[in-house]
C-alpha cells in the first residue's frame, strides 16, 4: 500500500513538474524575448530605474568575447564582495551571536563555492557565517550565480537563431531581468509558503531553551525562509543551518518538503521549453524533455530498489538510517536523485548513508554532467555539448556535414565541446587520486576500504560539477581540499561557460541552411535513443572503472554471506 501511495505522489509530482514547466518556460521565453508579460507593467519601470542607476546601456548588444568579458568582470566583483564580507564578519552588523572572521581558506573556499553556483560547504552555517553575510552574501549570490547560467544559455539560444549575426545580446540586461522577472516573484511566492509551514525567518538571536532532562539546547535562528526559497529554484542548495534540508526549522513538513524538491527541478525543467519556444522548435525541446525524464526515472527507480529491496547486511527492514522519519525512504530518495541531477546538492537525508546503488546513482548524475534536468541554464547548455556530439557522429555515419537548427557543425565547435565535456570529467579522477594517494587526502577520510573512496571521488565529483551535496565522514575544511576543491568549482563552471560562449559567439556568423532530405532532424525519437546512447557511453563508461572499486565493489562487500 505504501508502494502504491508513493507510485501516486511521484505521478502527481510529474504532473506538477510538466505542467509548471511548460507554462514558466512560456513565460521566460517571452520575458527574456523582450516581450510585454502580465507583471511587465509593475517591473518594466523598476527595470528602467536599475539601467539608470547602473548606467547599463539595455541597447547595446555585445559579441560573445564582451559578453564573457562582462560575465567575468562581473563574477570577479561578486566575489571580492563575498570574500571580504566573510574576512571581516566580526566587524558588520546582524551578527547577534557575535561570530568571529572566517579562517582565510574557508572564506576562499565558500567564496568560489557561490559564485559558481555550488554551495559546497566545509562549514556549519549557524556556527560559522552571520546573518549579514548569510542574507547579503550568500543569497544575493544564489540569485547572481544562477542568474549568470541562464544568460549563457539566453546567449547560446540566440547564436542558433540569428542569421550570420555578430552580438549575442548584453549580458548585464539579462542578468537585470532574469532576477527581476523570474527569480524574485517565485523566490517571493515560496518563502511565504515556507514560512506559513513553520521555516524559520526572523532576525531574532539563537534561543537557548532548558529541555526536560535539564540540559540547555540552543536553537538556532536566522532569515532562512528567502536564503532557501533562492537556493532550491536558482538549484544552488547552500544551506542556511548545517543538517540542511534535514533540519526541521529549514525544512518544516511533508508539504515544504514536496514543495521544496519541485521547486529543484521547476526552472531547470521550463528552460527547456524557453529554448523551444525561443527556436520554435517545440518538437526538439519536447525530445529533450523526454530524454531528460527517462534517465532521471530510471536513476530513481533504481535507487529507490535498492533502498528498499532487503539486503544480507539488513535482511529484515528497509534502510532507513540517516533519512528524516518525517519524509520516509521515497521522499528521501526522490530528493537524492532530484537534487544530484540538478546541480542543486541540498540534502534532506544522509548521502553517505545510502546504499552503495543507490550512492553512486547520486554520484553518476553529477558525473554525467548533471543534465538531467541540470541547474539553471548550465543543464541545458550541457546537454547542448552532448547534442552537439550526437550530431557530428550521426553526420559522420551518413557521410554529410552536421548540422544544427541549420547551422554547419564544424571543426572549432566540436574541439570546444570535447573540451567542456572533458574539463569536469579530467578533474575528478585526476583530484580524486590525489585525495587517495596523498596523505593529506587520506588523513581526512572517515572510512577506508571502498566508501573512503566513495567519500573522496563525491567531494571532487560534487565540486567540478558545481553540485555541493556530499558524503558525510570527509573532513574538508583542510587547507588541502579547501584548495584542490577551490580549482575544482572554478575550472568546472568556467571551464564549461566560457566554452558554450564561444561556441555560441561561432555558430551566430554562420548562415542557416535549408533543410533537406539528407538534414539530421535533431526531434525525433530515432535522434533522442542516439543522444541517449552518448550521453551513457561518453559520460558514464568514463567513470566506470574508479565506480567498480568504489560503491559497486561496497555493494558486492554489503551483500556478502559471512560464515563464521
Amino acid at each position: 500500500m505504501n508502494y502504491l501511495l508513493n507510485l501516486l505522489e511521484l505521478g502527481m509530482f510529474l504532473a506538477l513538474l510538466y505542467g509548471g514547466a511548460r507554462a514558466i518556460g512560456q513565460y521566460m521565453a517571452k520575458a527574456f524575448g523582450g516581450e510585454r508579460t502580465f507583471i511587465s507593467p509593475l517591473l518594466e519601470p523598476i527595470e528602467r530605474f536599475i539601467y539608470k542607476i547602473c548606467g547599463i546601456d539595455a541597447s547595446k548588444e555585445l559579441d560573445w568575447k564582451r559578453f564573457t568579458l562582462q560575465l567575468l568582470i562581473f563574477n570577479a566583483l561578486g566575489f571580492l564582495v563575498l570574500l571580504i564580507a566573510q574576512l571581516t564578519q566580526a566587524y558588520l552588523p546582524l551578527n547577534p551571536q557575535k561570530l568571529p572572521n572566517v579562517e582565510f581558506w574557508l572564506a576562499l573556499n565558500t567564496t568560489i563555492s557561490f559564485v559558481t553556483n555550488t554551495n559546497w560547504q566545509s562549514y556549519a552555517g549557524e556556527t560559522t557565517l552571520s546573518n549579514f553575510v548569510q542574507l547579503l552574501g550568500l543569497t544575493v549570490q544564489n540569485f547572481l550565480s544562477a542568474a549568470t547560467g541562464l544568460a549563457v544559455l539566453l546567449a547560446l539560444a540566440r547564436g542558433l537563431k540569428a542569421r550570420q549575426g555578430k552580438t549575442l545580446g548584453n549580458f548585464q540586461v539579462d542578468i537585470v531581468r532574469i532576477v527581476l522577472y523570474l527569480f524574485l516573484p517565485l523566490s517571493i511566492i515560496l518563502a511565504l509558503i515556507l514560512v506559513s509551514q513553520g521555516v524559520v525567518q526572523t532576525f531574532a538571536p539563537n534561543l537557548k531553551l532548558v529541555t526536560l532532562e535539564n540540559i540547555t539546547q540552543t536553537i538556532p535562528l536566522g532569515p532562512a525562509a528567502s536564503q532557501i526559497a533562492i537556493k532550491q529554484l536558482g538549484t544552488n542548495g547552500g544551506g542556511f543551518f548545517n543538517a540542511n534540508s534535514a533540519f526541521t526549522l529549514e525544512n518544516s513538513t511533508y508539504l515544504s518538503n514536496f514543495l521544496q524538491v519541485l521547486a529543484i527541478l521547476l526552472i531547470p525543467a521550463a528552460q527547456v521549453f524557453m529554448f523551444g519556444h525561443m527556436l520554435d522548435a517545440k518538437k526538439f525541446s519536447k525530445m529533450i524533455f523526454r530524454v531528460m525524464l527517462t534517465i532521471f526515472l530510471i536513476g530513481l527507480f533504481a535507487s529507490w530498489i535498492a533502498e528498499a529491496v532487503p539486503h544480507t547486511a539488513f535482511p529484515n527492514s528497509v534502510m532507513l538510517e540517516g533519512k528524516e522519519v518525517r519524509f520516509g525512504l521515497f521522499q528521501s530518495i526522490l530528493w537524492s536523485v532530484s537534487t544530484t541531477v540538478a546541480s542543486n546538492g541540498s540534502i534532506n537525508a544522509a548521502m553517505s548513508s545510502l546504499s552503495p546503488i543507490s550512492g553512486m546513482i547520486a554520484m553518476l548524475n553529477i558525473e554525467l554532467g548533471e543534465i538531467i534536468f541540470g541547474g539553471v541554464g548550465s543543464g541545458l547548455y550541457g546537454m547542448f555539448l552532448f547534442v552537439l556530439l550526437t550530431v557530428f557522429i550521426a553526420g559522420l555515419m551518413i557521410g554529410r556535414t552536421p548540422e544544427f537548427f541549420g547551422k554547419k557543425i564544424e571543426a572549432f565547435e566540436i574541439k570546444w565541446t570535447i573540451i567542456a565535456i572533458l574539463i569536469p570529467n579530467v578533474l575528478i579522477l585526476v583530484f580524486g587520486a590525489l585525495g587517495v594517494t596523498t596523505q593529506a587526502g587520506r588523513s581526512s577520510m572517515l572510512h577506508t576500504g571502498p566508501h573512503g573512496l566513495s567519500e573522496v571521488l563525491y567531494a571532487f565529483s560534487s565540486g567540478a560539477g558545481n553540485n555541493g551535496s556530499a558524503f558525510a565522514g570527509l573532513n574538508a575544511n583542510t587547507p588541502f581540499y579547501n584548495i584542490l576543491i577551490g580549482i575544482a568549482m572554478l575550472l568546472g563552471r568556467f571551464g564549461v561557460l566560457i566554452p558554450i560562449l564561444a561556441i555560441a559567439g561561432n555558430l551566430v556568423k554562420k548562415n542557416i541552411a535549408p533543410v533537406t532530405e539528407g538534414t539530421v532532424r535533431t526531434d525525433t525519437l530515432l535522434f533522442g535513443f542516439l543522444l541517449f546512447s552518448i550521453i551513457l557511453v561518453v559520460g558514464a563508461l568514463t567513470f566506470f572503472p574508479v565506480l567498480a572499486i568504489g560503491p559497486l565493489l561496497e555493494h558486492l562487500l554489503m551483500n556478502m554471506t559471512v560464515i563464521l
